[in-house]
């Protein structure tokens, strides 16, 4: 009988990096492979332009 080795626990520093890392990109598939992109810019969760168009002044 063979004993797995148990994974470790994150410390808090890279526990932090990985909420920042989540928050700053996405997780996509290109090709079949994953992959890292910038996640767009939002502001209250819309992106810059809808939220623009939202509350812009009807002129």
């Amino acid at each position: 009988m063979t004993k797995k080795k148990s994974k470790r626990k994150l410390t808090p520093a890279e526990k932090r990096e990985k909420k920042r890392r989540r928050k700053e990109y996405k997780t996509i598939f290109i090709n079949g492979k994953q992959k890292r992109v910038k996640r767009p810019q939002t502001i209250d969760g819309l992106d810059v332009d809808e939220f623009i168009r939202r509350n812009a002044d009807p002129i």
